[in-house]
Formats: structure tokens, sequence, C-alpha cells
């Protein structure tokens, strides 16, 4: 990575230095009016980090006309865009600052500061230090920063609607997640894990129904957060078997982090939490779960961050593509995100 940003500032000095003009501006090329790439074709498959950074790259080069290409602001604000979305920090970090300085494209430090944060939020130090001297974003986030239209993972016009928790009945089903239909029968059907220990997947079917959450969603995330590890800790102090912040410990009454019994149930807590808010929506539960439900709102869907974008693509492939989980009405007020979110997907 210190390569390509040193390649990065070398072509930038270069065009500095020895350009034989300014990068020409194109007359009312916004970002709301940037001509948009075509999406790959589904057979393609899903967009991997290969891919991003041959966009980065190549955009690199339309913008300092290096390695033949010519000096094209468009296709570099374009391919910019594209990898924005797919959380690549330094296309976040490189299309604001054609935005700051008016590099080909008109000067929008409102929606440069958006994407300053999001390159910032990922630990980029040079995304930190330009936000600090910019201030708080205002607005909403610039289309370079809403979820892919090329990838469905927070849209859900094709999954049926969600619907709350019923009365429990007798039979098959989780006792908390009877009522839900044919949604509830498909969570049931999937396996756990293979490398779940035995006695974690025992208690969390014990437990997961007081908390109306199915079993297999419990383990899912246990096995990316921890890989069932009790004792993990990470760089930003989560810990445990569902990896729980301090924070987020005390907001859902965790007092002893290194409990695994009370770690699990705090994770529980704070899925069924989100399930709540985000009306059963699995991808959007699953992004706040790695990066909070403030930076879900803010983005309008699942956040643009490379870290937060695979791990939900990777616990949802582990679900069998799932995408609804029933959701109990009175844990919380849904978020206020998920009718604007319905509303720009009905607009399409």
């Amino acid at each position: 990575m210190k390569a390509r940003r040193a390649r990065a500032a070398a072509l930038g000095a270069a065009w500095l230095l020895g350009a034989t003009g300014a990068l020409a501006q194109v007359p009312g090329l916004t970002l709301e009016s940037l001509p948009r790439p075509s999406a790959p074709p589904p057979e393609a498959g899903p967009v991997v980090p290969s891919q991003v950074l041959r966009w980065r790259e190549e955009a690199l080069r339309y913008e300092y006309g290096s390695d033949g290409m010519p000096r094209d602001p468009v296709k570099a604000a374009q391919l910019y865009c594209r990898a924005a979305r797919y959380g690549d920090a330094e296309s976040q970090y490189n299309l604001a600052w054609m935005l700051t300085n008016a590099r080909g494209i008109e000067r929008d430090d409102a929606q440069a500061a958006h994407l300053f944060a999001a390159a910032a939020e990922q630990g980029m130090a040079q995304a930190q230090n330009m936000l600090a001297s910019m201030g708080t974003p205002l607005g909403a986030p610039p289309p370079c920063l809403r979820p892919p239209e090329s990838d469905p993972l927070p849209l859900a016009a094709a999954a049926p609607p969600p619907r709350p928790l019923g009365k429990p009945a007798a039979g098959p089903l989780a006792p908390g997640m009877a009522g839900a239909g044919p949604i509830t029968q498909r969570w049931n059907a999937l396996p756990t894990p293979p490398n779940a220990p035995p006695q974690i997947t025992r208690f969390v079917s014990l437990v997961a129904p007081e908390y109306q959450l199915a079993p297999q969603l419990v383990l899912a995330v246990m096995a990316t957060e921890s890989n069932f590890d009790p004792l993990a800790v990470s760089p930003k102090n989560a810990q445990g078997l569902m990896q729980l912040i301090p924070d987020t410990a005390a907001r859902f009454q965790v007092r002893k982090l290194s409990d695994p019994t009370q770690n699990i149930r705090g994770g529980m807590a704070y899925l069924r939490w989100l399930l709540a808010y985000f009306e059963g929506d699995v991808a959007l539960a699953l992004a706040a779960y790695n990066a909070g439900e403030k930076a879900v709102d803010r983005y309008r869907g699942v956040p643009p961050y490379a870290e937060t974008r695979m791990y939900v693509r990777r616990i949802l492939a582990a679900l069998g593509g799932q995408r609804w989980h029933p959701f109990d009405p009175k844990v919380t007020a849904p978020s206020e995100m998920l009718s604007l979110l319905r509303g720009s997907q009905a607009a399409r």
C-alpha cells in the first residue's frame, strides 16, 4: 500500500512540476451528474478487492495522464467513484482531492468532506488530517458513497417483506421465532458452522430463542467475529466470542466481557435490537454490528468501508443468502433511514 501511495504522490508531483497545463475542468461536471460506467455483468460474480484495485489504478492513470493514458477527468472520477462505493479508502481520498481542487470536476467541499470522512473512518491518516481542517460533513452523502447499484447487498426489493414475530406455536420452529412462516423454516434448515464447538452450539441453540434469534445467525456472527475464541481481543478492544466493545457491553448490561455466557447474551441482545431497528434486514443489521448503527443510518445502507462490506458478504454467504429475519417491533422503534432507503429504491 505504501508503494502505491508513493507512486500516486510521484504522479502528482510530476503533474505539478512537469505538466504542460492545468487539468481542464469539465463545465457543470458534478458527482450527481457524473456519467456512470456500465455495471459489471451479473455472470461476473461478486466484485473482489483485486477488481477494485484495478479500478483505482486505472483512475490514477486517467487523472494524471500516465502509462500512455490521456488525461480524462471524467473517466478518472467515474472509476474513483465506483471503487469508492466498494469501500476503497484511497479512491475516496483521491476523489475528494479532485473535488477540493476542482481537478476536472466542479469544486464541492461539502461532498468532499463526506469522502474524506469515509476514508478517515477506515484509518487513512491523510484523510483524517483533511477532515480535521474541513469539519464535520453536512447533508446527505454523495452518490459515490451510496451502496453500489451492481451489488444487491443493501437492497431488498426482491425479498419478501419482513414480518414481526407472532405468538409461539408448537412444532419444529424455535419458540421465539414462531409466526414468521416460510422465513423461519428457511432459517431452521441452515447448518451450523462446522468448526463451532459443541458446547457453544448447544448453549446458543438453547438461549437464542429467548432473544427471538435463529441460532444459525448467532453462530455465523460468532464464527466471523472471534472464530469461537472466548479470549479474542481486537485492535479496537472488541472482546470475547461476540467481540463486544465496552460501550456496547455496558449498553446491554454485560458486566464481565470475559465471561462467555455474558458475552454471548450481550451479543444476542444487540442483534435482537438491530433486527428490530432495521425491521428484519439482515444485511443492515450485520453492517451495524460491525460498524455501528449510526454509520448505517448516515450512509443509508451498508457503509462504504471495505472491511464492513466484506464482513456482511462473508456472513450472508455462510447463511445461504438469507436476507430477512423475523423481528420484534416492541424492542425499539425502526430507523428513520429505512423510509429514505425504500423511497430511493422505489424511484429507480
